[in-house]
């Protein structure tokens, strides 16, 4: 059974600053070109991958919170 949290964060105000610094785009991006292209991941780098997308998306949901508290669209 899942369960829901709720939490409330102080949201810095460059967040929109906030990305994958370039090295680590550049790594999940190699991983998923490969990926596309029908090479096998190992499951190190399936595991890495999947990491690096759950970042990213935790990271683009936390500025599109941001940008709809500060009344921004």
């Amino acid at each position: 059974m899942s369960q829901a949290v709720h939490l409330e964060l102080e949201v810095p105000d460059d967040l929109a600053a906030f990305h994958l610094p370039g090295a680590v785009q550049r790594r999940l991006n190699t991983l998923l070109d490969r990926q596309d292209q029908g090479k096998t991941l190992s499951d190190e780098e399936r595991s890495e991958a999947k990491g690096l997308v759950d970042l990213a998306d935790l990271l683009t949901l936390l500025k599109l919170r941001a940008e709809r508290s500060n009344g921004q669209s």
